[in-house]
C-alpha cells in the first residue's frame, strides 16, 4: 500500500508538472520504466484495459506537449530519410497485425493445445498494435523536445537512471551467496526476476549489456569528478548483467564493447582481462553459465529427446549450447521458404503452427523463433525485412558518425549511447529478442530520439563553430534550432 501511494504521489506530481514543463514530466515517465513490469505496478484500473498509472501520464504528457510546443515555437525538424523509414516501420507492423488478426485459426488452435484462455480482441490490440506504437512515443518526444543542452542532460541522466535502477534490483534479488554454480544462476534467473522485476532475464541481460556501454561513453559529457562516478555506474551494470545469466548477453556486452572501445578508447581494450578476471572471482557461476553444454555434466536434461534416441555424445551438446534453437531455427527456416516474400502475419510462429508442432513432438514451448532476424523474414518475408532493418542501418550511420566526432563531448555522448542500445538489439537479436518495439526497447527509442537531435543540431552548425583546434564553441550547437 505504501508503495502505491507513494507511486500514484508521484505520477500526481508529474502530471501536474506537466501544464508548466511537459519535458521534465516526460523524463519522470522514462524513469518509471525502471519499474513498469513490477508486480506491484498496476496493470488495469477498474478493469480497463490500458488504463494504467504509466499510460495516463503518458496521455497527460502528450497533452501538455501538443498545447506547448506551439507556445514554445518547436517545429518537426526530423531528417527526412528517417521519417520515411519509420512511417514504412510503423505500416509493416500495422498489416502484420492486421494479416493476424483476421485469420486466427492458428492462434486458437495453439490455445487449445496449450490449454490457455483465448485472448479477447481488445487484448490482441492493446498488446499488439497500440502497444508496438505507444513504446515509441518517449522517443520521439525527446527528440522534439531535446532542444539545449540542459534537456539533453536531463533526457540523458533519466535513460540511463532506468537502466541503473534496474541493474540494482538485479543485484538485489540475485546475491552472489545463492549462486554457486551455472545451474543455480540460470534458474534463479528464469524464476526471481520475472516475478521481482518483471523483466525476462534474457531481455535483461541484453538491455543491460548496452547499458553498462552507454553510461561508459556518455561519462564524456559530464566530466570532472563525476566522470568516476559514471565509471562505477557502468561497473554495476556490468556486474548485474552478469547476474542474468543470460550467455547471449555476455556476448552482446562484449561485441558492443570491442567496438565502442577500438573506435574510441583503445587504451582501454588493456584493463578488459582484469576486468574479466575480476568477474571470474566475483560472479564465477557466470563462467560456469557460459560453458553449459560443452562438457557432458553441464548438459541441459531432456527426458523427451532421450525417448526420441537424441544421442548428445562427448562432446559440445549443441541442443543445450544453443538451448533448443538447433531445433527450432530449421523448422522455422523451412517455412519462411514457403513464403519468402511477404511471411505469414504477425505471431506467425503461433499461427503457421510450429509453436504447436514444437510442443507435440518436442514438448519445447517456442512462442517465437528466438532470433529477431528469423521472426522479421517469418511474419513480413524479405519484403518486411527490406522495410525495416535499413532504419536501424540509417541509426547506427549517424550515431557511429557522432561517436567519432571529437568537437564536442554531447557528439560522443548522444552517438556513444545510441549506438550502444542499437548494436546491443542487433546482436542480441541473433539468439532472442524482436523488432516489434516493446517495454525492453524504450530506452533505445529514448537513445535514438536524443541522438538524432543531436545530428540534426550538428548539421546547422558554420564552420566558425568550430575553433582551431577542432572544437566546438560552447552552446553554440544549440544557437540556431531552426
Amino acid at each position: 500500500m505504501i508503495r502505491l501511494a507513494l507511486l500514484w504521489m508521484f505520477i500526481g506530481y508529474l502530471g501536474i508538472t506537466a501544464w508548466k514543463d511537459w519535458y521534465r514530466s516526460l523524463c519522470g515517465l522514462i524513469l518509471l520504466m525502471a519499474v513498469i513490469e513490477h508486480p506491484d505496478m498496476p496493470k488495469s484500473l477498474m478493469g480497463i484495459q490500458g488504463l494504467n498509472p504509466w499510460n495516463i501520464l503518458l496521455l497527460i504528457v502528450v497533452l501538455a506537449w501538443l498545447i506547448q510546443r506551439s507556445q514554445e515555437g518547436l517545429r518537426w525538424d526530423m531528417p527526412g530519410k528517417v521519417k520515411g523509414l519509420l512511417v514504412v516501420y510503423a505500416l509493416v507492423i500495422l498489416v502484420a497485425f492486421l494479416r493476424m488478426i483476421v485469420d486466427l485459426g492458428g492462434y486458437e488452435e495453439y490455445m487449445l493445445l496449450s490449454e490457455q484462455d483465448f485472448p479477447t480482441t481488445g487484448n490482441l490490440v492493446s498488446e499488439h498494435l497500440i502497444n508496438a506504437f505507444k513504446w515509441v512515443v518517449p522517443g520521439l518526444l525527446l527528440f522534439d523536445g531535446c532542444r539545449n543542452r540542459k534537456r539533453l542532460r536531463m533526457g540523458l541522466a533519466a535513460l540511463l537512471l532506468v537502466y541503473f535502477l534496474l541493474a540494482v534490483q538485479v543485484i538485489k534479488w540475485m546475491p552472489l551467496s545463492n549462486i554457486t554454480s551455472g545451474g543455480e544462476l540460470s534458474d534463479r534467473s528464469i524464476k526471481i526476476l520475472v516475478n521481482e522485476i518483471g523483466f525476462h532475464r534474457v531481455n535483461l541481460s541484453m538491455m543491460l549489456a548496452g547499458a553498462s556501454w552507454a553510461v561508459f561513453a556518455s561519462r564524456e559529457f559530464v566530466g570532472g569528478k563525476r566522470t568516476l562516478w559514471l565509471m562505477l555506474a557502468s561497473f554495476i551494470i556490468f556486474f548485474a548483467q552478469m547476474l542474468t545469466g543470460g550467455r547471449m548477453g555476455y556476448v552482446t556486452w562484449a561485441i558492443v564493447g570491442f567496438v565502442l572501445l577500438w573506435n574510441h578508447w583503445r587504451r582501454y581494450l588493456l584493463f578488459v582481462p582484469v576486468l574479466l578476471t575480476c568477474i571470474f572471482f566475483l560472479v564465477p557461476s557466470a563462467w560456469e553459465r557460459m560453458s553449459q553444454g560443452f562438457t557432458p555434466e553441464t548438459y541441459g536434461k531432456s527426458s523427451r529427446f532421450e525417448e526420441m534416441g537424441y544421442e548428445r555424445g562427448d562432446g559440445t551438446d549443441v541442443y543445450t549450447v544453443t538451448a533448443g534453437r538447433n531445433i527450432a531455427w530449421p523448422l522455422v527456416i523451412d517455412k519462411i521458404k514457403e513464403s519468402p516474400l511477404i511471411g505469414y502475419g504477425m505471431e506467425a510462429m503461433v499461427q503457421t503452427g510450429l509453436t504447436g508442432y514444437m510442443l507435440t513432438v518436442y514438448s519445447e514451448l517456442f512462442a517465437h523463433p528466438h532470433n529477431a532476424y528469423l521472426q522479421l523474414l517469418l511474419d513480413n518475408g524479405v519484403i518486411g525485412a527490406l522495410c525495416i532493418l535499413p532504419f536501424y542501418m540509417l541509426v547506427l550511420k549517424y550515431s557511429y558518425s557522432l561517436f567519432k566526432d571529437n568537437s564536442s563531448p554531447e557528439f560522443i555522448a548522444a552517438g556513444g549511447c545510441c549506438l550502444a542500445l542499437v548494436l546491443a538489439l542487433m546482436v542480441a537479436s541473433i539468439g532472442s529478442q524482436t523488432f516489434y518495439p516493446r517495454e525492453g526497447a524504450v530506452g533505445m527509442w529514448c537513445a535514438i530520439g536524443l541522438m538524432l537531435r543531436v545530428h540534426v543540431q550538428r548539421s546547422r552548425l558554420s564552420t566558425e563553430a568550430i575553433d582551431s583546434k577542432g572544437k566546438l564553441a560552447d552552446d553554440s550547437l544549440w544557437k540556431r534550432t531552426e
